[in-house]
C-alpha cells in the first residue's frame, strides 16, 4: 500500500511517501526551488519521492493532504462575517480552498496524467490532526499526551490530545485568532525580523538579555485555567488584516502582525538594520519567557488529563529548542518525542500516518529515530559534475579518497587544525536541521570561530549560535542534560567547566543546541566526531546548515557554488576533497 502525503499551498510546502506503513523519503519543496519556506504544490518533492519507492502515480492508493477546509467550518463562518471581511479576504480564501478541493485536477496538470489513471483517494487531514500524527504514530510510545502548538492552521492554533491504542483521541483545542505562534510571530517582526520563519533569531537574541518586561506580557497573553490562553487582541491585527498573507508559489509573507498600541508599550520597533541594545535584548528575553510560562501551562494540563508521562510535541512551536530544553524542570513528563521536522513540512508525514493508523486502523509498525530522508548523489554523479565545469580555473585541487577511514583522518585533521569544512554525504536531512550530511563543520574550541563563521561564511548576525554536535555516550560530561536529541531540537545549559573548552558552541547564557550523534544514527559523521576526539580530546564538533542565506544545499552542485562563493577551507563532496591551493 502506497500512500502520498503532501504539506501544500502552505509555508514549507514537501511530501512524503509511506510503503506498507514504512516512510520511504520525505523531503521539503524549498530544497528544489531554493526559496526559502516555499510556498504551494510540491511537485518536485512528489517526484522524488516517487522515484525513491520506484512507483508512478498510478500506484499511489491515497493521497493524504495535511488541510482540511471544512474542519471548523462553523467557526470560520462566523468569524468571517463579524469581521465584515474585504472582498480580497474572501478572494483569497476561496481560492485556496479551490486549489485544496482540487487537488487530483493539478495533480493531472503537473504530471500530464489523465485523471482518469489516478485513482487514488484523497483524505484531508484536519492540520493538527497531522501535526498530533507526525509525531505520535512514528515515536514508539504505546500512550502519550500529545500537543501540537503553532501559528494556525485550519482555524486552530493549539490542539491537546492522547495518543494510545492506536488513535488519536482530542481534549480541547484553542481556536484563532488566539495563537502563541501569531504572538511570537508579531515579536519576531517587532524586533526587525521581517521575513517567515525568523522566529528562531529571537530565541538566539533572548539570551542576551533579561526577562524585564514580563508583565507587560502578562497583558498581551491572557493566562486561563484549563491549559487556555487569549491573546489581547487589541496588540495585534493578523485578525483585521487576514488579505495580506501569501502563501501560493512564494516564499510565504504576511503583512504587519502587531498593532499601534505595541508600540506604546514599547517604543519604537527596531528596524531592520539598526543596532540591537539592551531594550530590544530584553523585550527578546521577556517574549521567551511569556511563551515558556504559556507552554509549561498548557503541558501541565495536558499531563492532568492524560496522566501519561510520555510527551509528544509538534507543531512550529516544538521547534522553539529554549523551550524544549526545559520541560523535564517545568513538567511530570519522563520521555520526550518531536519529530526532526515539527513544523509544517512534517504534516506531510503526519497526514500519511493519519490515514495509514487512524483512517485505515492498521497497525503502527515504524518508528522514526533518524532525519536522513532527503535525496543522495553518489561518486559517479559528483565525478561527472566535477569534470562538467572549469573548476581549474577556480584555483583549486581536487583529490578523490577512496577508502573512507583515510578521508576521516584527513577532515578530521583539517578540523583539528582550524579549517572550516563543508561536509556533504549521504542522503540529505529531514526538517530544518543540518544533522551531519549537508553540514558545515569546526573546531568549537577556537573562541573567534562563531565570528568567522557568522561573517564570512553566513553572512549573518554575530549574536547567532552554533550547535554542538557530540558523541552521544559523552553527552552527560558536558551538558547538564544528557537525555539524547538526535535532531537538535532542544537547548541545554553546558557545563561551566566545559565551556571554556568548546567556547564556539556555548552561547552567551551558557547554553548549547545539542546534537546526540550515536553509531546507529549516522555511522559516517560519528566517525569524524571520534576521529577529531582522538586528535583532540574533545567529542564535539561545531555544526550549522550547509547554506548561506538560502535553503540548505541539496545538490553537489549547490554544495559547491556555496563553497565558492564563501571562505570555507574544504569542501568534502562525498569521497572527493577540494580545497583552495
Amino acid at each position: 500500500m502506497n500512500i502520498l502525503g503532501l504539506n501544500a499551498y502552505h509555508g514549507d510546502s514537501s511530501a512524503a511517501i509511506i510503503v506498507d506503513g514504512q516512510l520511504v523519503a520525505a523531503v521539503e519543496e524549498e530544497r528544489f526551488k531554493r526559496v526559502k519556506h516555499w510556498a504551494g504544490f510540491p511537485r518536485d518533492s512528489i517526484e522524488y519521492c516517487l522515484a525513491q519507492a520506484d512507483i508512478g502515480l498510478g500506484d499511489v492508493d491515497f493521497i493524504a493532504l495535511n488541510r482540511n477546509t471544512r474542519a471548523n467550518l462553523h467557526k470560520k463562518i462566523l468569524f468571517t462575517l463579524r469581521r465584515r471581511p474585504s472582498l480580497n479576504l474572501i478572494k483569497n480564501r476561496l481560492f485556496n480552498m479551490h486549489k485544496i478541493a482540487g487537488i487530483k485536477k493539478t495533480f493531472s496538470r503537473q504530471f500530464n496524467v489523465d485523471i482518469d489513471k489516478i485513482k487514488a483517494k484523497v483524505f484531508n487531514v484536519e492540520h493538527h490532526m497531522a501535526h498530533l500524527a507526525s509525531c505520535f504514530f512514528v515515536s514508539g510510545f504505546d500512550e502519550a499526551a500529545l500537543v501540537s502548538i503553532d501559528g494556525f492552521g485550519d482555524f486552530t492554533s493549539v490542539m491537546v490530545a492522547r495518543g494510545g491504542e492506536g488513535r488519536i483521541t482530542p481534549i480541547y483545542q484553542i481556536n484563532y485568532p488566539h495563537s502563541l505562534g501569531i504572538f511570537y510571530s508579531a515579536f519576531t517582526q517587532f524586533l526587525g525580523f521581517p521575513k517567515y520563519g525568523d522566529e528562531y533569531k529571537v530565541m538566539g537574541l533572548a539570551g542576551f538579555g533579561k526577562p524585564l518586561y514580563l508583565d507587560k506580557m502578562q497583558d498581551i497573553v491572557l493566562l486561563k485555567s484549563n491549559g487556555c490562553f487569549a491573546l489581547n487582541l487589541r496588540y495585534f491585527q493578523h485578525h483585521l488584516s487576514g488579505d495580506n498573507m501569501q502563501w501560493y508559489n512564494t516564499s510565504p509573507k504576511f503583512g504587519q502582525l502587531y498593532s499601534a498600541n505595541l508600540c506604546k508599550l514599547f517604543g519604537e520597533p527596531r528596524a531592520y538594520d539598526r543596532q540591537f541594545n539592551s531594550h530590544y535584548e530584553n523585550i527578546a528575553a521577556s517574549v521567551q519567557a511569556m511563551y515558556e510560562m504559556t507552554l509549561f501551562r498548557i503541558l501541565n494540563y495536558a499531563y492532568q488529563r492524560t496522566n501519561c508521562r510520555n510527551l509528544c510535541l509538534a507543531g512550529g512551536c516544538a521547534m522553539n529548542s529554549l523551550a524544549n530544553g526545559k520541560i523535564f524542570d517545568n513538567a511530570p513528563f519522563t520521555e520526550l518525542y518531536i519529530p526532526p521536522a515539527a513544523h509544517d513540512a512534517g504534516g506531510a508525514i503526519g497526514a500519511a500516518y493519519f490515514v495509514y493508523n487512524q483512517v485505515l486502523g492498521l497497525p503502527r509498525q515504524f518508528q522514526m529515530d533518524t532525519a536522513y530522508w532527503g535525496p543522495q548523489y553518489s561518486n559517479k554523479y559528483i565525478t561527472k559534475i566535477l569534470s562538467e565545469g572549469d573548476i581549474g580555473s577556480e584555483g583549486l585541487s581536487i583529490r578523490e579518497i577512496e577508502d573512507n577511514d583515510e578521508l576521516i583522518r584527513e577532515t578530521a585533521t583539517y578540523l583539528s587544525d582550524g579549517k572550516i569544512v563543508g561536509w556533504f554525504q549521504d542522503r540529505m536531512e529531514w526538517g530544518a536541521r543540518a544533522l551531519g550530511n549537508r553540514s558545515i563543520l569546526a573546531d568549537p574550541r577556537r573562541a573567534d570561530m562563531r565570528d568567522i563563521i557568522n561573517l564570512k561564511i553566513k553572512m549573518r548576525e554575530p549574536f547567532r549560535p552554533f550547535a554542538p554536535s557530540i558523541l552521544q555516550e559523552y553527552a552527560g560530561q558536558y551538558f547538564e542534560k544528557d537525555y539524547p536529541d538526535p535532531f537538535m531540537l532542544k537547548v541545554y545549559p553546558i557545563k561551566k567547566e566545559k565551556q571554556e573548552i568548546i567556547p564556539a558552541v556555548t552561547h552567551v547564557d551558557g547554553t548549547g543546541r545539542l546534537q546526540t550523534v550515536s553509531r546507529e544514527s549516522n555511522p559516517l559523521y560519528y566517525k569524524l566526531i571520534n576521529k577529531f576526539f582522538e586528535l583532540t580530546g574533545v567529542p564535539v564538533l561545531l555544526n550549522t546548515s550547509f547554506n548561506e542565506n538560502e535553503p540548505i544545499v541539496c545538490k553537489p552542485e549547490e554544495a559547491l557554488d556555496c563553497f565558492l562563493r564563501t571562505s570555507m577551507d574544504v569542501l568534502i563532496l562525498g569521497n572527493f576533497v577540494i580545497e583552495r591551493k
